[in-house]
Parts: C-alpha cells; structure tokens; sequence
C-alpha cells in the first residue's frame, strides 16, 4: 500500500443590502396616485347626483381609461435592470473584481488543530484501550458528541478507525467496520447540521498472521493464569461496499446507514468539504497515476474539483489539475479554487456549470516586484534591472484560499517544498480579491 501523504492548507457574514436607483418613472409615479384619487372622487360624486344612463356610461368609460393608465404606470417602474438584493444571485460570469496585494491575513482565520483531543476521551484510551492510539477527535457541532479517530498496533501507521463518543468520554459505539480503513483524519468531518458524517476510506490491509513455523513451540502461558476474554466494542456491521482506492463515505449522526458517497475505482478521493446550508461537498480526486507521479517528486498532491450532493450525485467541476484545496462561498452559492496564478469560481446553488476566471498572473508579478524593493529596503532587484521581464522570486503559486465574506475572496501565495520532516513554506503573502457585480448590471 502506498503511504499516503496530505498537505492540510486550510464565518457567515450578513447579505449586502444594496439600495435601488431612483429613476424619472420612480419619481414621477406619485403624481399620477394623486391624480387617479381625484378623478375616482369626482366620478364617484357625479354618480351620486346623476342618474341618466348616458352619463353613466361616460363616468365608466372614465375610470377604465385611468385605471388602465395607472397600470401602465406602475409597469414602467418595475425595472428589469436593478442592481440584485444580494451577491450571491450575481452568476460567476458576471462577477466584476478588484484586486488587492499583500494585505494582512483574513480576520478568524480557521485553524483545524490536528492533535485536538478531548481529555476525557484520551483518559479512556489510557485506562481501557492501551492497546490503541488516539489520533485525534472532531466535536459535533453542537458539543454533544466526537468522532475518535484511533490506530491499531497491528495496521499500518497510516490507516485508522473512527468510534463514536460522547463528548464527556463515554464510548457508544463502533462507526467503520474493521475491513474499512480511513485515511486523511484531516477530513473527518460533521455536516453542518450535525446530522451528517463522512471520511475517507479504502479496503483495509490488515495483515494475516503467518502460521507457526514446523517444528516450532508455542509459548507457554504462565503457571496459574486464567485465561480471560477480551472485552470487545465491536458491533455487528451490514455488508458495506470497499474499494481497493480511497472513496468518500457517509452515515448518519448515529454512525447507521454507512454507505460510499463515491464508488469510482482508481480515483483517490483526498478532500471534501461540507458547504455552510448542507446542500453538497465539494471535493478532490486524481488518477492513482497522478498521485504516485507527485509523491515520488515530494510535492503537494493534485486533483480536479468536483461537487457531489447527499445522494451521491457528482458534477465533475473542472478538468484541470490543481494543488490548491476549493472553499466554499459563505452563502453556499459558489465555490472557488486556483490554478497556479488564476481564480476560479464556479457556481454551486445551480445546475448550469457556469464559471468565471479572474487571470492575475501580470498583477502578482507586478506586486512581486514592489515586495521585494520595499524588503530590500528600496534597491533595485538586480536580474530586473538586466532584464525587465525577470519573474520575481517571491513570484508564487496561489496554495490557499479562505473566503470570509461574499464580497471578500483572500489567497495566499507561497512556495513550498515537502521533505521527510514536513513541508518547507517560503514568501507566504496573502491577498485580496474584492468581488462585486458587474458595472453592466448596475445601469
């Protein structure tokens, strides 16, 4: 089994009220309100004072003539070109951008602690299950209950189960069956609403014991000792389909109904995301080919970005390799990722695969040349001096997104390099993309 490796790169905001555009029709529309109560008022005194059939006819006549123009009216205000309530009924394609370098790192920025253990649950492992090794543990979300991620002594290091726990350290049960084995604890993941869990996993390559040898002697238990059972957790499991490359699974919060979310065999499934309503995943996979190539040069892993809903259905997003990890728009509408120097966003909340390209490769040069003056205290990079179009060192790839707010998209750019004691990370530079309609939709 290859090892596996995983390179973790990882708040609602209130929807902008934008105010409407007064026209000259908008202005206007309350003159003609007045005028209809004055004329309504006068046929409606004449009728009273009249009673001939011909005027009768003349008053009705009247009023349908206003009335009907009133109408008119009013459809002349309903505009079809007002600026949306919201940014998230803007379509990626018509999304309009500002760009903003080396701004200060996203406020709240999201830290997901590996090493999270719950101390209670770590007291159990330490008293009741030494022959197990926590991993870490991932609260509900509403603090109830954890998923405990642990390895066994007899599996390899990379692989492990997961058991579901109250958050006070009380064991309720087993949540993968023992020939399921989970990769990637950094995706274990709740949805949401707590109602939802989902991993990855592949076919578990527990090792067979290998018979005595001929002619060799079991050991001897020791004189007087009793033979005791092993207590066991282990709850009996309904046939579950295995893969023999990592697939995304999902039960319910009660760890019933495993199920694959996935069931592409040879794709590596490295990533999934939950978007902030539940209403789907966002997700990565490559080829297994893809995977070795890049394990072998000792850099991040790559994949294509695809969407994939509660019932399993897959919308592949785009075709392009990326090491970039896509993140969700806090309104749950769209999603974004990068590609070397260029954004993606891609809209979620539909079924049009709609997508929009935000090309910054001329401006993260251009900002790459002003951070290295003002670092070097305001000389001249020499190879820019020799030759104009020299690309910057601290010229990176985008590696990080996180986006805080509808209107604010931040990326991080920086080089990193992985070796045996973890990854090298240099000329980490975060910036701004500023998101707004287009000026076409504002007339």
């Amino acid at each position: 089994m290859l090892t596996r490796f995983y390179y973790r790169s990882h708040e609602l905001a209130p929807r902008g009220m934008i105010d409407l555009t007064d026209t000259r029709s908008t202005k206007l529309f309350p003159r003609w309100t007045s005028w209809r109560k004055e004329i309504a008022a006068a046929a409606a005194t004449s009728f009273l004072n009249r009673k001939d059939t011909t005027t009768l006819t003349l008053i009705v006549t009247v009023l349908f003539v206003v009335i009907s123009a009133g109408a008119s009216c009013t459809a002349i205000t309903q505009r079809r070109d007002v600026r949306p309530l919201v940014l998230r009924d803007v379509p990626a394609q018509n999304l309009g951008y500002r760009f903003e370098p080396d701004v200060a790192a996203p406020p709240d920025l999201r830290a997901d602690d590996p090493d999270d253990k719950i101390e209670a649950v770590q007291l159990d492992f330490n008293t009741r299950r030494q022959n197990d090794a926590l991993v870490r543990t991932v609260r509900s979300p509403d603090g109830h209950r954890a998923l405990v991620l642990y390895g066994a002594a007899d599996e390899p290091s990379q692989e492990f189960h997961i058991d579901l726990y109250s958050s006070d350290g009380n064991f309720l049960q087993n949540l993968t069956p023992p020939d399921l084995a989970c990769v990637f604890p950094e995706t274990v993941s709740w949805s949401p609403d707590g109602n939802s869990i989902t991993f990855i996993a592949h076919r578990g390559l527990k090792p067979t014991p290998s018979p005595t040898p001929p002619g060799a002697i079991a050991p001897e238990a020791p004189e007087g000792a009793e033979a005791t059972p092993l207590p066991s957790v282990a709850r009996t499991f309904p046939p579950v389909a295995l893969f023999s490359t990592e697939q995304i699974y999902i039960c319910n919060r009660d760890g019933y109904d495993l199920k694959p979310l996935t069931s592409r065999e040879g794709l590596i499934y490295f990533y999934a995301s939950w978007a902030p309503d539940n209403h789907a995943l966002v997700a990565m996979a490559c080829k297994e080919s893809e995977w070795d190539a890049r394990e072998r040069e000792f850099k991040l892993p790559v994949g294509r970005p695809r969407l994939l809903t509660p019932d399993g259905k897959e919308r592949l997003l785009d075709d392009e390799l990326t090491e970039a990890l896509p993140v969700w728009c806090p309104d749950s509408s769209k999603v974004a990722t990068a590609f070397v120097a260029n954004l993606k966003i891609y809209d979620a909340a539909t079924t049009k695969p709609t997508q929009a390209r935000i090309k910054l490769e001329d401006a993260l040069i251009a900002a790459s040349r002003i951070y290295e003056e003002r670092n070097s205290g305001g000389k001249k990079n020499e190879n820019a001096a020799v030759d104009p179009s020299a690309i910057p060192a601290s010229y990176n790839p985008i590696i990080r997104l996180e986006w805080t707010s509808p209107e604010k998209l931040f990326f991080e750019t920086a080089y990193v390099k992985l070796l045996r004691d973890g990854p090298i990370t240099t000329f980490q530079r975060w910036h701004l993309s500023q998101l707004s309609p287009q000026a076409a939709l504002l007339k």
